[in-house]
């Protein structure tokens, strides 16, 4: 099977690319970041709300985003994704 460039293949590469955003008033470091906001802007959405769930899906797959606070997390990311792309 090959391997997928955008997934790092150890969890030093994955700390390499952790990047802090600010979280309802906290520091957090997300895994794949850029790569991530890269990735959704290359699907061409213009439904921001699209956006917003694609942003914190795949987050998700290399974060753990607590239940309780998954708004905060999409509000953060959508503000860093329209702060690179608006």
């Amino acid at each position: 099977m090959p391997m997928d460039d955008r997934i790092p293949s150890c969890s030093a590469d994955a700390v390499r690319k952790i990047r802090r955003i600010d979280v309802a008033g906290c520091a957090v470091g997300i895994s794949n970041l850029d790569d991530i906001l890269a990735s959704v802007r290359e699907l061409g959405l213009s439904d921001p709300v699209q956006v917003q769930r694609e942003l914190i899906a795949r987050v998700k797959v290399y974060n753990y985003v607590p239940p309780p606070a998954e708004e905060a997390y999409s509000v953060a990311l959508m503000k860093e994704y329209s702060g690179l792309f608006s």
